[in-house]
């Protein structure tokens, strides 16, 4: 049942995630040294970066036009998302500058060409970091699932401060509304 909108799906009609507990060991967790490919043409390593940063993993953007990677893609709890959620946090992204966030970066396990093409056509203004060898997923033991013969984040935002994540934010759902949830806690939570 893939449905037609990208940006304004009908929550109510996909399967929303539950709490497994498999983000419950990152809080609290030093971000290991692993450097990123990033969407603007360098690399990141999230653990030499001072101050807050927010970090927001999805599975998988789709592209407008083709075919999903699976038919069943929005029956599965959590998947379906990626371009609403990302879309929050671009026009959202002043905001969370204001409220204490000197960097926002979205990660997916797809490559940098498939991200650059994604931040280009919805007009991202920040990096989006590529896992596709899963050594940051990996090393932070970050909830994954397996579409397709493929690995992907299961959706989660993370409030990391001077490389130490301080929270999590997971399940997420919906994910537009992500963003917004990220920036009520920056608002509450000053550094």
């Amino acid at each position: 049942m893939n449905q037609p909108n990208l940006h304004a799906p009908d929550w109510s009609k996909i399967p929303a995630p539950v709490d497994d507990g498999a983000a419950l060991h990152l809080k609290g967790v030093t971000i290991p040294p692993v450097a990123l490919p990033a969407t603007d043409g360098g690399t990141i390593a999230l653990s030499s970066i001072p101050g807050r940063v927010v970090l927001f993993a999805y599975p998988r953007t789709g592209e407008p036009g083709k075919i999903g990677l699976v038919e069943d893609w929005d029956e599965i709890p959590g998947a379906r998302g990626c371009t609403p959620q990302t879309c929050s946090f671009r026009d959202l992204i002043g905001d969370l500058k204001a409220a204490g966030a000197s960097r926002v970066f979205g990660l997916s396990t797809q490559d940098t060409a498939y991200q650059r093409e994604m931040t280009e056509r919805l007009h991202v203004p920040f990096p989006i970091l590529s896992d596709s060898e899963l050594k940051l997923t990996k090393a932070l033991k970050l909830p994954s699932m397996e579409v397709a013969g493929l690995t992907m984040i299961k959706r989660l935002a993370l409030i990391i401060d001077d490389a130490k994540i301080t929270h999590v934010f997971y399940p997420v759902f919906p994910p537009d509304r992500n963003a917004g949830d990220v920036l009520a806690w920056l608002k509450a939570n000053p550094l």
